[in-house]
């Protein structure tokens, strides 16, 4: 049996999350995490209603999800990966840097943001992760995504 047969794959709800994550309304931006593999990599969702803050002001008549919430939501579901595990339990995943990110495709209300993050190295409190933002299966951002573990 390989090793990725043997771990055990971890499903959060939002109260589950809300344990995990100290954000709440209106920056809490993970709704699931339907599949994570601590220190390897977890996928989540978040459900997008015309009720998020941000669309009211971005923008009026078009609304979008700024980039930048985008980054925010994948840096969520990256947290199950890291703090699962038990060396990790209790600490924060601070963001300490964001590289290669691309925008390719618009978020918009109504649309289910799913998201799929990869852990990739780890050496001491720093932690590098690949995120992937998609909707209907396109992709809508992809970042490289440097934490740092306190």
């Amino acid at each position: 049996m390989t090793e990725e047969m043997t771990q055990d794959v971890v499903k959060m709800d939002i109260m589950q999350i809300m344990e995990m994550l100290p954000h709440r309304y209106p920056f809490l931006l993970v709704d699931r995490i339907t599949e994570c593999v601590p220190g390897k990599y977890s996928k989540g969702f978040k459900n997008l209603t015309m009720n998020e803050a941000f669309f009211q002001g971005h923008f009026p008549n078009n609304p979008i999800m700024p980039g930048v919430l985008q980054l925010e939501a994948l840096a969520q579901c990256s947290a199950p990966v890291l703090l699962s595990l038990p060396e990790n339990r209790g600490k924060l995943a601070l963001y300490a840097g964001v590289d290669g990110v691309r925008f390719k495709n618009i978020v918009r209300p109504g649309d289910r943001f799913d998201m799929e993050v990869e852990l990739t190295k780890v050496k001491g409190p720093i932690c590098k992760a690949h995120g992937i933002g998609r909707v209907d299966g396109k992709v809508c951002v992809e970042a490289d995504m440097t934490f740092a573990l306190t």
